[in-house]
């Protein structure tokens, strides 16, 4: 089996550690320094695909439906969002960190298409936060990937997604029947209830890493009422 070469690092901000990308053939993979160790592989994304099947699966025939991506990744999560979607929508990916952005214009791209290259796209620099706190209902879908789960483990500040007013700011965010879908790593019934506390209708899906086998994910669904 031929080695894994490194083919760049990134510093999480805040002392979250330090990310790398490896490749071995062409499998990729992106790994946190420390315990952690990986993150993501091109290999098993499929919980990552659902996350944005499940979360934009209304959105089919919505015309200049607006959706935030939180959380770059592989794209798997940007690419699966645009299948969905029809040509009028416009989808915004944030990510902390440029390299990660860099990483899927470069080697990364064709793992899930390229889907930076696609004209719906827009990409956002900085805290998903950033967008969501404007709390003027201008969003179709929410999905966030951007942790382990209701935990800020690769980065801290991840907390306030996670908290009831995260929760609640996320559900002012929303559009009328808007959706909220997060990844995660393993069920959470103490994030169910911070849901259900912010107004929204909660559905909980355990999906696969791979179709049909693998680890499996938590996608927590969030529906916003619609009138």
């Amino acid at each position: 089996m031929k080695p894994w070469i490194e083919l760049g690092t990134a510093q999480i901000p805040n002392n979250g550690g330090t990310l790398k990308l490896r490749q071995r053939d062409q499998e990729f993979s992106i790994s946190l320094s420390g315990p952690r160790g990986e993150l993501m592989n091109s290999r098993r994304f499929n919980s990552e695909r659902e996350l944005s099947l499940l979360g934009c699966a209304h959105l089919k025939t919505s015309e200049n439906a607006r959706v935030v991506v939180g959380g770059m990744g592989m794209g798997y999560t940007l690419a699966a969002a645009l299948e969905v979607l029809p040509p009028s929508a416009e989808v915004i990916v944030a990510d902390l960190i440029p390299e990660v952005v860099e990483w899927n214009r470069g080697p990364l791209g064709d793992c899930a298409g390229r889907p930076l290259d696609d004209s719906r796209t827009r990409v956002h620099i900085g805290d998903v936060r950033e967008l969501l706190e404007r709390g003027d209902s201008e969003y179709d879908a929410v999905l966030l990937d951007v942790d382990n789960g209701p935990e800020g483990l690769t980065q801290s500040d991840n907390n306030w997604l996670y908290s009831l007013e995260g929760t609640s700011c996320i559900y002012e965010s929303l559009t009328a029947g808007g959706m909220l879908a997060v990844w995660s790593a393993g069920p959470d019934s103490m994030y169910v209830n911070r849901l259900k506390k912010a107004g929204f209708r909660v559905e909980v899906k355990t999906v696969r890493e791979r179709p049909g086998k693998g680890a499996r994910h938590t996608i927590f669904l969030g529906k916003k009422a619609s009138v």
